[in-house]
């Protein structure tokens, strides 16, 4: 399906923070001006969480605010990827107290990545199929 016009710009912050998982795994290969010492990648990190993924995560709970309360399936959604934002952000946070940071980041860009892929393939999917009038309304209030 078609992504919706209101959700182009949360996919393209997906298709960065897809990146971001690539290059935080464990067995990352080595891409052009990206080092891949621990230490340049905790600071590449803290900087996509800062400028990417905090001002991402508020797009999407505004979303999810909207989208609240008209579907039970879009429901059930919403509150499993609530769950999955906790969960992120706590990883994120416990990041400095890692013993070992290499598997802390990798562990963390699997899991960033597996609910990056949910929201594309299921909830916006299902909120596209279910909820078209709300996302019509959300495009009218980014005018």
């Amino acid at each position: 399906m078609k992504r919706h016009s209101s959700l182009i710009t949360l996919s393209h912050d997906h298709k960065r923070l897809l990146f971001a998982c690539q290059y935080l795994k464990k067995d990352a290969a080595p891409y052009e001006g990206f080092p891949l010492e621990t230490q340049a990648r905790l600071e590449y990190i803290v900087n996509l969480f800062q400028e990417v993924m905090v001002p991402h995560i508020q797009k999407e709970e505004y979303l999810f605010e909207k989208s609240l309360g008209q579907n039970p399936a879009v429901d059930k959604m919403i509150h499993e990827l609530q769950e999955e934002h906790l969960l992120i952000s706590r990883m994120y946070s416990a990041l400095s107290e890692s013993g070992n940071m290499d598997a802390a980041m990798d562990t963390l860009a699997r899991n960033l990545e597996a609910h990056i892929r949910k929201e594309e393939r299921e909830f916006f999917e299902l909120v596209q199929r279910e909820l078209p009038e709300m996302l019509a309304s959300l495009q009218l209030e980014n005018e």
